[in-house]
């Protein structure tokens, strides 16, 4: 489930999502499924926050959809960036 707010000012759609799972879900697996979702691609997308209710399955989130990824390079926070980037490419750019 999810709602969706736009925000024409920074050419991005704001997406608050609920995901009901046994286990908290990785943030690369749910940029994975909102792009399919919002029908966009995966540099576009960016989880912002997430956050599992204490005893219950049920994981809260914010995501932001950037019409343009160059777009979401200057608006989104170096540490979101970082946090969306999946561990793999994170190592093999590190050395």
């Amino acid at each position: 489930m999810a709602s969706t707010r736009t925000n024409p000012l920074i050419e991005r759609r704001e997406v608050a999502f609920e995901i009901h799972e046994a286990s908290t879900p990785g943030r690369v697996e749910v940029r994975r499924e909102l792009a399919a979702i919002m029908k966009t691609g995966l540099e576009k997308v960016w989880v912002r926050k997430m956050e599992t209710k204490t005893g219950t399955h049920l994981t809260v989130g914010l995501a932001h959809v950037y019409d343009e990824e160059s777009r979401a390079l200057e608006v989104e926070p170096e540490h979101i960036i970082r946090r969306n980037t999946p561990q793999e490419a994170s190592a093999e750019e590190g050395g």
